[in-house]
């Protein structure tokens, strides 16, 4: 039996007893309205007056058959009180049947791996609990060692990672902040009104970006204009060292080698900065420090070269 039926058997009492409970409020309003009143009837010709009816004559039939129905409503409501005894009896032993069906498979199934674990540890070879419970020490002991090991080696890699993320971070950081830096010092250095003033500030550079060869190359140069030749030309060198495809290098360093009277080199430079930037080539006429190298024949044939190019 389902709780649906009992519930279906529960509504149908709860209907009865309505019923029950309409019957009787009928009987009592009944008993309790007054008899039909008397009546008068006005005529123009006849004055009569009837006589009322005290009580109503088919009242006994209606308390009849609220009375019957009272009687049958009970029959039904106790044959329900039966039913509902009844299936509710049942479900109680449907209940238990499942409870005892279940306590007993239940049983069976713990018998069942009983006689399961006893097989595997007479095949095992296990005689004893205490066999069971060292080797369950032995192997729990080993692979809690085998899981520590492997976390602990994660947790190594992840750290190594971490460090080496947040050294990056911070070089980032520092280069930002250094390239920021070297950005306000070229401003500084093209507003400088002194020669050494610029040295400084390309020395403040070169402090912050030591292979910077842009750097080396303009303080090579700014060397030039306060007659430090030596000092410029070893500045070249380096720079060409750094980066040997940088023009500008070759172009400081030739500028240098003119004023040290040393033309042919001179001239070998400035064929090699010309080759790495055809613009230069323009700029070769326009240079101050070449102007002692016009006698130099190697410089009037690469000018003369420059000059069939520049007509083409």
């Amino acid at each position: 039996m389902s709780l649906q039926s009992v519930r279906m058997t529960l509504l149908q009492m709860l209907k009865i007893q309505v019923k029950i409970y309409i019957l009787i409020l009928a009987i009592i309003i009944l008993n309790v309205l007054n008899p039909v009143q008397a009546e008068y009837i006005y005529n123009k010709n006849l004055d009569l007056t009837e006589i009322p009816i005290k009580k109503a004559l088919y009242k006994p039939f209606i308390e009849r058959y609220i009375l019957d129905e009272l009687k049958l409503l009970r029959q039904e409501q106790q044959q329900l009180k039966v039913d509902f005894a009844e299936k509710v009896a049942n479900a109680r032993l449907d209940v238990s049947d499942r409870a005892i069906r279940y306590t007993a498979d239940t049983t069976t199934n713990i018998f069942y791996i009983i006689t399961i674990a006893a097989t595997l540890l007479v095949l095992l070879g296990w005689r004893s609990l205490q066999d069971v419970r060292d080797n369950i020490k032995t192997i729990t002991s080993k692979q809690v060692s085998e899981l520590t090991q492997k976390y602990e080696k994660r947790l190594s890699i992840i750290e190594d990672k971490a460090r080496i993320r947040s050294e990056q971070i911070i070089s980032t950081q520092q280069d930002i902040a250094n390239t920021n830096l070297i950005h306000s010092l070229w401003v500084r250095s093209g507003i400088a009104k002194s020669e050494q003033e610029k040295i400084n500030i390309f020395d403040e550079i070169l402090d912050l970006a030591p292979d910077d060869i842009e750097a080396l190359t303009y303080k090579a140069d700014t060397l030039l204009d306060i007659d430090e030749d030596t000092w410029s030309l070893s500045l070249s060198n380096r720079a060409i060292e750094i980066d040997d495809k940088y023009a500008l290098a070759y172009w400081q360093r030739a500028c240098a080698k003119a004023k040290l009277k040393q033309h042919d080199d001179a001239v070998a430079d400035i064929k090699l900065a010309t080759d790495l930037t055809d613009s230069l080539k323009t700029e070769v006429m326009n240079e101050v420090y070449f102007e002692n190298l016009k006698d130099n024949k190697k410089y009037q044939v690469l000018i003369g070269k420059f000059g069939n190019i520049e007509n083409n």
